[in-house]
């Protein structure tokens, strides 16, 4: 998998003038974490906002202590919880990584800061903030209103290196369906 540089992932937000990117990644840091690493942990405040460099995490929620794997980010990829970062109060999610990962790492206070001092980067703010929101939609029409084998396809076409690179507990439990379903429709599409 390729690694994604912090100017490629700014970019594909919002083109920053050379200084205002500049004052972004000098509050940026690269950090590393093994597999299995909690980077958010639910009903707490993220301060953190991360983007992937390389390696792939999932976000998870757990309704009646059983874990629903809602969303997985790999390089390129911003990593925060959206409560947190727009209403500075406790996520709704679990974020774990599922291969060691390389991130980039910035603290929320630092951005909220950077926001009201430049013009450029607050107007990149919004386009993050605008991008989060359009992919919680997508992931909500995703989840109901297309069929297991709907979903699961949809997952092969955009995504299929998920099927790599994740357990397939984790893939059944983001299509909404039971591992013996996910393998029933693998088998039927074979």
């Amino acid at each position: 998998m390729e690694h994604m540089n912090i100017d490629n992932i700014l970019n594909n937000i919002y083109p920053l003038p050379d200084q205002s990117k500049n004052l972004l990644k000098e509050k940026i840091y690269e950090i590393t974490c093994p597999k299995a690493h909690i980077l958010f942990k639910v009903n707490r405040i993220a301060s953190k906002v991360y983007f992937l460099k390389k390696g792939i995490v999932r976000a998870y929620a757990n309704p009646e202590e059983e874990e629903i794997t809602f969303w997985f980010g790999k390089e390129g990829d911003a990593v925060l919880s959206m409560k947190s970062y727009v209403e500075n109060q406790k996520g709704y999610e679990t974020i774990e990584s599922l291969e060691p990962c390389e991130l980039y790492e910035i603290q929320t206070e630092d951005l909220k800061q950077l926001y009201n001092t430049d013009i450029h980067i607050a107007n990149w703010g919004r386009k993050f903030a605008e991008q989060e929101l359009i992919k919680v939609e997508e992931r909500f029409i995703f989840r109901q209103c297309k069929t297991a084998l709907e979903r699961y396809k949809e997952l092969i076409n955009n995504d299929p290196d998920l099927l790599q690179r994740v357990q397939l507990v984790h893939i059944a439990s983001y299509l909404g369906i039971t591992p013996v379903s996910l393998s029933r429709i693998r088998s039927e599409l074979k």
